[in-house]
């Protein structure tokens, strides 16, 4: 069902539309924790950083499929708003048409170099086949998932976030049971965790592309819309670049990160590997509130009603800020816990090093789940110059604290550079949000 974003209490709107996309991506990283926890505790530790230590590399190509994910909702969001349907179409099948052939070149590209990609991330001897396994297969589907990102933020362009979250339940539920098969009962190993995600995610991108085709089928016309537009693509391209670029850099910073915490071994490679997809986690679910902050603002620009961008983004914060404190009290007192579900052996510097990690890291969940929610306004308003400022900052503080905290506390202060970025990229996305509502 298709939803108007900008007429009706923006409270009880916004409540309604992202609480499905929070879901889905919840479904979605259970699934991301579920490969790690599986691989861990069927394959052993090695197989859990191998998993771990292509984790960055394959964040850069999910950064294309989200930031394309971000351009093209933003923009039909903005057509759907003002009521544009034949341009809202176009724009539909523009993205379609350069997606796919974006997402294929990506593809092969990702296959001719993922021995170099390995190498350069220091990946270990002793986990280096695993690693590359892991990855190849995983670029192989990357297809799958470009499309299946991009058919998501046209569901959620269009104010129907919960059809997203049907296929995302059903993937997540069916990439489980795969990895239990694969890896617990056939002993697949590392192998077996790529398959189940290729598998499931396929099997979600065709089910959401079907649907979506019927449901933009439904939206009338005055003529038949042209399948390719040059205005279109440049319009969608100006907030999908820099929110891919934003994405990839976050994600090429993350592979410094990652070279460096390599260099500490595989046991601190496989607490980092299990205490990131915690973490990812939760900055996922700020990011979706995030996104859902952003078509609500899309559409009421597009509607010509700024007035109810600023009360939907207090909604946003207040949101945020109850998604944060279960998952500070659970990372924070119930660390050992929570490592324990990766991984057999409690006393295992492993184990050591994911606690630091997120004891560190939570008490600033708070702080850089304001940040996001901003960070969603200025997407939606297309002010991608404030954006990209402050994401950037925030992630050249985070690479270069990184090194320079490790020389003195080795690995902990690696996470102690994680809080510094946040506070001072959310102080930049906040007075960039205030300036946004004054003008």
């Amino acid at each position: 069902m298709m939803q108007d974003l900008t007429v009706g209490d923006p409270h009880k709107l916004l409540f309604k539309y992202t609480i499905p996309m929070f879901i889905s991506v919840a479904f979605q990283q259970i699934y991301n924790i579920a490969d790690s926890m599986i691989a861990g505790k069927f394959a052993g530790e090695d197989a859990l950083a191998a998993v771990g230590a292509s984790y960055p590399i394959t964040m850069i190509f999910m950064a294309v499929a989200v930031g394309s994910n971000i351009g093209c909702s933003v923009v039909i969001s903005q057509l759907f708003g003002a009521k544009e349907y034949d341009k809202l179409k176009t724009a539909v099948y523009t993205t379609f048409i350069v997606g796919f052939s974006l997402s294929l070149f990506l593809t092969i590209a990702g296959l001719l170099t993922t021995p170099h990609m390995m190498r350069m991330i220091q990946t270990p001897s002793n986990i280096f086949s695993d690693g590359a396994l892991y990855l190849k297969i995983y670029i192989g589907g990357f297809v799958f998932l470009f499309l299946y990102n991009i058919t998501t933020g046209m569901f959620n362009s269009l104010g129907d976030s919960k059809t997203p979250l049907y296929f995302l339940i059903g993937s997540s539920v069916g990439n489980i049971i795969l990895d239990l098969f694969f890896v617990a009962v056939f002993k697949w190993g590392v192998a077996g965790v790529a398959w189940a995600t290729f598998i499931a995610q396929g099997a979600a991108c065709v089910l959401a592309l079907l649907a979506f085709r019927k449901r933009i089928a439904q939206v009338d016309t005055k003529e038949k819309a042209p399948l390719f537009s040059g205005r279109a693509l440049k319009k969608i391209a100006a907030v999908a670049i820099p929110s891919i670029l934003q994405q990839s850099f976050i994600s090429i910073g993350n592979i410094f990160i990652q070279g460096l915490v390599n260099s500490y071994g595989s046991d601190v490679i496989a607490g980092y590997s299990a205490a990131v997809k915690l973490n990812t986690f939760i900055i996922t679910g700020f990011t979706t509130l995030g996104n859902g902050v952003s078509g609500f603002t899309a559409q009421n620009l597009g509607a010509g009603l700024p007035s109810r961008i600023k009360e939907g983004y207090k909604t946003g914060v207040k949101m945020a800020l109850c998604v944060a404190v279960p998952f500070f009290t659970a990372y924070f007192f119930f660390g050992r816990i929570m490592m324990l579900l990766f991984m057999e052996d409690t006393g295992s510097m492993a184990i050591n090093a994911g606690i630091m990690f997120l004891r560190i890291v939570s008490p600033f969940y708070f702080v850089i789940s304001v940040k996001l929610i901003a960070d969603g306004v200025l997407r939606g308003s297309e002010a991608m110059k404030y954006f990209m400022v402050s994401t950037f900052t925030d992630l050249v503080l985070r690479v270069i604290l990184a090194y320079i905290l490790s020389m003195r506390f080795e690995s902990t202060g690696i996470w102690m550079s994680w809080p510094i970025g946040w506070c001072i990229a959310a102080g930049l996305s906040v007075g960039f949000c205030r300036k946004v509502f004054s003008e």
